[in-house]
């Protein structure tokens, strides 16, 4: 196993305090606090009520009826000059119903539609699963490149300690005849640009410890170095291909998509076949009349009816035709997304693998480089000493062993990447497969309580 930082010369590996935070601990403040992954379990339980939504056409509908009117009415008979009866009459009538409805058959459009949701839910948990990866992916980035900048500061530091000194060295040899004013200039401008690289090494630990807050909820504060895992690395890259294209969820989920598409096609067809209603109704009426001798009083009567009805579409214009063509394109643009995302997938797995490797061979390079600037720094600096090299020689060696440290800094980061990335590449990058001490979310607690339910307007958790 290969730890974060290499311990080199510039370096300080300082002792970590019990309350340091581990990459786990990062990872299991993402989990259960990213905004951007509870949005995307909060859209994964609104797709499941696209099942109960379905369904509801196996199911009838009852609905009611009250119609209250007012009506008057006034007659007058005349005869030659004289005025005839006079009759005037209001009256209220009440009437009041129930109707229900059971579809019987819908051209299959049911079963199809339920089948639908069924495979877009599917498709749901998928990018769920999706997200989870990049929310977690970008979780490791931000904690592995708090530990980069942080290391990176303490070599520049570092730095600016030794060509401080070095400024100091040049003085008092300046002072006793053994040096001159350039060699004191050149260190002082060496020393004056190394604390600008400190200072802009500070500022890119502040933007990483700020987006290590964004992803993962926590302040960057004592971040403890760990060693890579080693079981999460595939044994090969043929095993690694093979992983990713059965557990990737964006293949899964576009093969879901696809599912969705062909029962979409069906549902449309269904449109051209005929549907049968069972329908009945009561109804109820009362009318209060008066003013007319005749028919005042109250009357009332009730009415039931009950009967099959049956719609055939014979022509609509083509309108459905369309549809189901364009259904049809839409099926096939989904199958050839299946496509695109393996190829997707399988590009991403040789990257990460390459990726990798390179990593590796750079960290056992750059090791080696440090290394060699080391002993040929001591040495400049003992010849400097009996007047053998200059300033330049010294400064230019120290340039070239920070410049070596922060590559094998860098590497080392990007070892870490790689293989994070691999492992989502795989389809492995969840809390399940990273064993995290975490409450895992369960995407079908929710859809099986919303399922089958008939009625209800509170979500499970109350709202």
């Amino acid at each position: 196993m290969i730890r974060w930082l290499f311990a080199a010369s510039a370096l300080v590996v300082v002792a970590h305090p019990a309350s340091a935070q581990t990459l786990t601990e990062a990872l299991v403040s993402t989990y259960n606090t990213n905004p951007q992954l509870n949005s995307a379990r909060a859209q994964t339980r609104a797709t499941d009520e696209g099942v109960p939504q379905a369904m509801a056409n196996y199911r009838p509908s009852v609905s009611g009826t009250v119609q209250v009117q007012g009506q008057a009415s006034y007659s007058a008979g005349f005869y030659g000059s004289s005025q005839g009866s006079q009759a005037q009459g209001y009256a209220v009538p009440l009437t009041m119903g129930l109707q229900l409805t059971q579809p019987l058959f819908r051209g299959y459009q049911t079963t199809n539609g339920v089948r639908q949701a069924e495979s877009n839910v599917l498709a749901q948990r998928e990018q769920l699963r999706d997200t989870e990866q990049t929310v977690l992916q970008n979780a490791v980035s931000a904690f592995m490149n708090v530990i980069q900048q942080q290391a990176l500061v303490q070599l520049q530091k570092s730095n600016l300690d030794f060509l401080t000194q070095q400024v100091k060295v040049n003085e008092e040899r300046f002072k006793v005849g053994e040096g001159t004013t350039t060699d004191v200039a050149q260190a002082q401008a060496s020393a004056a640009q190394a604390q600008a690289n400190v200072n802009a090494a500070q500022a890119n630990l502040m933007s990483a410890q700020a987006t290590f807050r964004q992803v993962t909820g926590l302040d960057a504060k004592n971040l403890k170095q760990q060693p890579l895992g080693a079981k999460l690395r595939p044994r090969s890259l043929d095993v690694a291909l093979t992983a990713a294209q059965e557990k990737h969820p964006a293949i899964q989920a576009a093969a879901y998509n696809a599912d969705v598409a062909a029962f979409n096609v069906k549902v449309i067809e269904g449109g051209t076949l005929p549907t049968v209603n069972l329908q009945a109704g009561v109804q109820q009426g009362y009318n209060w009349a008066y003013g007319n001798q005749d028919s005042s009083g109250q009357r009332s009567q009730t009415s039931a009816t009950a009967g099959v009805t049956m719609n055939m579409p014979f022509y609509t214009g083509g309108l459905v035709s369309s549809q189901v063509r364009q259904a049809k394109e839409q099926l096939g643009y989904a199958q050839i997304q299946i496509d695109l995302y393996r190829d997707q997938v399988r590009q991403n797995v040789v990257a990460a693998w390459g990726n990798l490797q390179a990593s590796e061979a750079s960290i056992r390079a750059a090791k080696s480089s440090v290394s060699a600037n080391q002993l040929a720094l001591n040495g400049v600096v003992d010849e400097q000493k009996v007047g053998q090299a200059t300033t330049l020689d010294v400064l230019q060696q120290q340039s070239d062993l920070v410049q070596a440290q922060t590559t094998l800094v860098q590497a080392t980061f990007q070892q870490a990447i790689a293989l994070y990335q691999l492992v989502a590449a795989t389809g492995r990058l969840d809390a399940v497969s990273l064993a995290l001490p975490v409450r895992v979310y369960d995407p079908v607690s929710h859809y099986k309580q919303v399922r089958d339910k008939w009625y209800g307007l509170t979500t499970p958790d109350g709202r």
